[in-house]
């Protein structure tokens, strides 16, 4: 029986997911058959390493395909000769296990000359892709977990020479590269030495520009909710439900799953009584978002979310002032706040203006800013007097609009008091209706 999944790789045949063959298809189509270098840039958990496993199982029977991760792979970065030897027995493996025949694979696992091992190992990059009966394509994930040093500016511009050496019919090398991160490294932040300031510098302009939205739609979710119906059969309406997913999740992968794991795993549905319900209804996605933001232990994403809020101060200012005063931003991904934001996945665009993501999101800085304002000696104050002026018109978790606006028309007759009653009369005929 197929489950939702929240930890690492989907799988179609085990796990209900979105349908990514359309998105597979076009990387195949637009970057992988015209020998183009290509980065994925998406926020913790929105489905990149999912990505790459359905494109690498998609592009496997025409292509030989290195899948390989940076996850744990700071060694390689001491020194260009680390990285030349880790990228050779990484890549060896993965030949290996593809079945190669066994003169290519011992020619590429032969020791590097120490002298210059980058040289080299572009060398044997030719010599490989010049061997094999099959294109070969590099797929890396987490790429961007070793990229402060210069020694990542040394895998990158190998990269790229290859890639123009063979644009000019000098030399062969793989067919195409797509490497997978949170940040952008073709605006990569390095800092060289210890005593030079911060700058960008990276040679990862060969990557080309193709608009690959990961995120889900509510079609797509709908979709994935029918292949549940028919193995479960809620009775729930699968548009309907789909819409709501989207409406607090906004496509967000991880979201998505997390809710919909939620509500089949924690959250009890009854079959066939007369007083069964469905978990799967409006509600029940509401009740079910509410389990996640209150999750022990905190999921990962949430505990990124806190952890890079407290990690960049200037980020945090503007989002507080985007959720508490109504702040407007155009959107420019030139600023460095907006651009981390949007890498984070808090922060999109709409209308020309910077604003949060989804709903979830939302709701969880929300969470987190005001409990910081309870403890914070500076703001406890207005924290407590807003608390009481909360509890004067949520009354058992329900917000009573007749005392809101009641409240609203004495502090509108009080403030224009003095004025023409003809001008209150007019002003403040819409206050005294009952709701």
């Amino acid at each position: 029986m197929k489950t939702f999944n929240t930890e690492g790789s989907c799988i179609p045949e085990e796990n209900y997911m979105v349908d990514l063959t359309s998105r597979v298809m076009k990387i195949e189509q637009e970057i992988i058959s015209r020998g183009k270098y290509f980065t994925i840039n998406r926020a913790r958990q929105y489905g990149k390493t999912t990505f790459l496993y359905l494109l690498e199982r998609a592009l496997s029977e025409k292509y030989i395909v290195i899948s390989m991760s940076f996850e744990s792979s700071e060694e390689y970065f001491v020194s260009q000769a680390h990285l030349a030897r880790g990228l050779q027995l990484e890549i060896g493996e993965r030949l290996e296990d593809q079945g190669l025949p066994k003169k290519i694979v011992s020619d590429w696992k032969r020791p590097l000359e120490t002298e210059f091992p980058m040289k080299e190992l572009g060398g044997r990059i030719t010599k490989l892709c010049n061997s094999s009966d099959r294109k070969i394509v590099l797929l890396i994930d987490e790429v961007d977990k070793c990229s402060e040093n210069q020694v990542f500016l040394s895998f990158l511009g190998l990269l790229r020479s290859k890639y123009l050496e063979r644009q000019k019919g000098k030399g062969n090398t793989f067919q195409s590269v797509i490497l997978a991160g949170v940040y952008d490294i073709k605006n990569l932040k390095l800092k060289l030495l210890p005593d030079e300031s911060v700058r960008y510098n990276s040679p990862w302009n060969i990557s080309a520009n193709i608009s690959l939205d990961m995120s889900f739609s509510a079609d797509e979710i709908a979709k994935m909710l029918s292949s549940y119906e028919e193995d479960h059969h809620t009775g729930m309406d699968v548009n309907e439900v789909g819409q709501v997913l989207y409406d607090y999740s906004s496509g967000y992968p991880y979201l998505v799953s997390a809710l919909c794991q939620i509500m089949d795993e924690q959250m009890t549905t009854v079959h066939g009584s007369e007083n069964g319900f469905s978990v799967w209804t409006r509600q029940g996605v509401a009740d079910a978002e509410h389990r996640l933001r209150k999750s022990i232990p905190v999921p990962a994403l949430f505990d990124d979310l806190t952890k890079n809020l407290q990690s960049y101060p200037k980020l945090k200012k503007m989002i507080s002032e985007i959720l508490f005063s109504g702040a407007r931003y155009p959107f420019n991904m030139g600023v460095e706040e907006i651009q981390l934001g949007v890498q984070f996945g808090f922060l999109k665009e709409k209308n020309g203006t910077v604003v949060v993501s989804n709903r979830i999101f939302e709701t969880a800085m929300y969470d987190t800013f005001i409990a910081e304002m309870a403890i914070n000696s500076e703001s406890k104050e207005t924290y407590w007097a807003s608390m009481r002026i909360y509890n004067q018109f949520v009354i058992n978790g329900q917000l009573q609009m007749d005392l809101v606006m009641r409240s609203f028309y004495d502090h509108f007759q009080e403030i224009y008091a003095g004025s023409d009653e003809k001008f209150l009369e007019e002003h403040s005929a819409r206050c005294r209706r009952p709701f």
